[in-house]
């Protein structure tokens, strides 16, 4: 597997290069053979002791990408974190079977057959449509209760900011979010106004 090492606000030693090179070997048992890791190193990214170091490692393994953040005391307890999570979700995408693709081929060969038919709108039936914001695009899927947890997980297994799902502790509709300072937050929404900030 190959490492890139970049690092902002810090030095990095030939120790610290050694050590997370060494870390990151773990993933190899669960990444492709040719898999790619850009880990990027932030020092003083919070004011806090215990967060002023976060670690973002992008993994690319066998055409999936996977990323994970994490913060921690030391640039190592970051990445140390962050492997846990970062394998726990190579494992699940190896596991997951591969119907994103399948579906994307679906989709183009129905706009494909819609075009052979004629039933695709003309350049000029689009112009003439109306102008200014429209839904150009409707997105459904099912929805199965998770956990935060493993919300957050799904957000980065699919390199998403922000990721909607069913809380299966409440059974309400919610949004976790990635922060800047690495740690993540929850929207839930709260009908009647009852909601606080």
């Amino acid at each position: 597997m190959r490492t890139t090492l970049k690092a902002r606000n810090m030095e990095l030693s030939d120790r610290l290069r050694a050590q997370i090179d060494r870390k990151l070997q773990r993933l190899s048992r669960v990444a492709h053979p040719d898999a790619e890791a850009t880990v990027e190193l932030i020092a003083h990214a919070s004011r806090a002791n215990d967060a002023s170091h976060v670690a973002e490692v992008t993994l690319v393994s066998n055409g999936t990408v996977i990323r994970s953040v994490s913060s921690g005391a030391t640039p190592i307890a970051a990445i140390d974190t962050l492997l846990d999570k970062l394998e726990r979700q190579a494992v699940r995408a190896k596991e997951k079977p591969r119907s994103t693709h399948l579906r994307e081929a679906d989709e183009a060969t129905e706009v494909l057959a819609r075009e052979a038919t004629g039933s695709v709108a003309t350049d000029a039936e689009v112009a003439a449509a109306p102008t200014g914001p429209s839904v150009v695009r409707i997105k459904r899927f099912d929805m199965e209760p998770m956990f935060e947890e493993d919300a957050i997980a799904r957000m980065e297994e699919l390199g998403h900011a922000f990721f909607v799902f069913l809380n299966a502790e409440n059974q309400r509709i919610c949004v976790v979010y990635a922060r800047r300072d690495g740690t993540y937050g929850l929207i839930e929404p709260v009908v009647g106004g009852r909601g606080r900030g």
